[in-house]
């Protein structure tokens, strides 16, 4: 069937290209994680869907490119309302579909994506602009053009908000896009297809491929007539991308993910931070910024470890959809056996499990418990590379510079977290070390404004603001020269 019903929710599961509905003749299953049920069968898209959604794009980024910001911003402002007078049908669809928290979606993701959309337009409108600058006489404009086809590869994690955190910036930019949401949770994508054909998108301005990496990620990427490539995932993944989009030299922007830390030094208030230790549990450890390594000055461990059991035995863990839950399950059977692989190699290379360690089976096969692991090896494979479940490390340090040694020993740098009750001694600490994002005595505080990437293997290229223009655009500069003007003058 093409539609199919989540709690009353109906959505489309056929890809959306160039302002239609197009069926593949081979499908996958979908499986809602909360219960293991399959919630229908959804179109699984391969080159032939592919080099559609891209053509189509082509030929529509004629007429959108053309428009102005301020008429793209009436259709892009008005998708933000659509979205937000949908947000508890887009809430329900991607709880049901990804088991992340029901009221995390209606409170805050669902009108994050809304806010994407927002943002940038206005942004286009109002803020995408650099000062005239002279030179010998001659003046100096810069501008920002449409680059053309967008090609936006997302997670599952979180796959609305953070392909609208691509599509808000490259639509507002002048360009078209084609998505290709997740496998494992691609029903938001493409409820938002439709949100965008009642908001009056220009056919082929948005389109949707579903499918699996090598059957549809894999044409995408290789298409020459594609301008740009936004890819959250693994580095594996993205080096396979990478050289992809070199034959044809498409600009590429990467967040790779990390193994980010939370730096809890001795002057620190210890409520606080066995307050945002928990909190990197948040959406069952699917979360790429999640600071999972926890680095403990030595003076305060014990205590820590003590509060920290204290407020991990607090968490209530279950149904996503119930308002008291605060971890709900993992994505995938396949992504559980990749955790508790982690899990168990760290064990027999030496770990001590501290809290957790494995699938609470009272509540079914999804859900992992959260998990302290204590006493790994240095450079150990649950130290270095990223799990992306609930379970974090915590390793001890003496000084700060063995602590800030600690935080950079990985090839990521994503993200940070440092606790400290000094001002001073926070800013020399951040100084040296190494993320794309620093968070000093909170977690998780983001402006769309800021710029937002990782160091190291974390990623290539930052976003947000004026970076994405900076990406999703071609910025050109015009010089105008004094003179050889017959009338207007010399101001252009």
């Amino acid at each position: 069937m093409s539609v199919i019903s989540v709690a009353g929710v109906e959505v489309d599961t056929r890809h959306w290209i160039g302002g239609r509905r197009v069926a593949s003749e081979a499908a996958f299953d979908d499986v809602s994680p909360i219960d293991g049920k399959v919630l229908g069968q959804v179109s699984r898209g391969g080159r032939t869907e592919a080099d559609a959604a891209v053509a189509a794009a082509r030929d529509a980024f004629v007429l959108w490119s053309r428009m102005t910001a301020e008429e793209r911003g009436v259709i892009l402002f008005r998708l933000a309302d659509l979205v937000e007078e949908n947000i508890e049908a887009l809430s329900i669809l991607e709880t049901t579909d990804n088991g992340s928290l029901l009221r995390s979606h209606r409170r805050g993701v669902m009108p994050r994506v809304a806010m994407n959309i927002r943002f940038f337009a206005d942004y286009a409108i109002n803020r995408l602009s650099h000062p005239v600058f002279e030179t010998r006489g001659h003046d100096n404009h810069v501008s920002w053009d449409p680059s053309g086809v967008t090609v936006i590869i997302t997670p599952w994690n979180a796959p609305l908000m953070l392909a609208t955190w691509r599509i808000g910036p490259a639509l507002a930019s002048g360009d078209t896009v084609v998505l290709k949401p997740p496998e494992w949770a691609p029903l938001t994508a493409s409820y938002f297809a439709d949100l965008t054909e009642q908001a009056g998108m220009p056919a082929g301005v948005f389109n949707v491929v579903q499918g699996f990496g090598i059957d549809a990620g894999a044409p995408l990427t290789e298409n020459s007539a594609v301008s740009r490539i936004c890819f959250t995932g693994s580095v594996p993944t993205a080096k396979v991308i990478a050289r992809a989009a070199a034959e044809n030299l498409i600009p590429c922007s990467f967040e790779l993910g990390g193994k980010s830390p939370t730096v809890i030094l001795d002057d620190a208030d210890l409520d606080l931070a066995v307050d945002l230790a928990i909190e990197q549990y948040d959406n069952a450890g699917q979360v790429c910024l999640a600071g999972t390594r926890l680095l403990v000055q030595e003076g305060i461990a014990e205590a820590f470890v003590e509060r920290f059991r204290e407020r991990a035995a607090q968490i209530r863990q279950g149904d996503p959809r119930d308002e008291e839950t605060q971890i709900g399950p993992s994505i995938h059977l396949a992504h559980i056996e990749r955790v508790q692989g982690f899990v168990d190699r760290a064990q027999r290379d030496g770990a001590t499990i501290a809290y957790g360690g494995g699938v609470n089976t009272e509540l079914g096969s999804h859900y992992f418990r959260p998990t302290l692991v204590v006493d790994a090896r240095a450079g150990s494979e649950i130290l270095t590379q990223e799990v992306f479940g609930p379970v974090l490390t915590m390793q001890t340090f003496r000084t700060d510079d063995e602590g800030l040694a600690l935080a950079n020993s990985t090839d990521f740098g994503l993200a940070a977290c440092v606790v400290t009750g000094s001002r001073p001694r926070a800013e020399a600490f951040c100084k040296h070390l190494v993320a794309g994002t620093i968070w000093v005595n909170c977690f998780f505080v983001r402006d769309l404004s800021a710029p937002f990437g990782g160091s190291k293997k974390s990623g290539i290229g930052r976003e947000g603001g004026l970076w994405s223009f900076d990406f999703y655009a071609d910025v050109k500069n015009t010089v105008y020269a004094p003179n050889g003007w017959s009338q207007g003058g010399s101001n252009g």
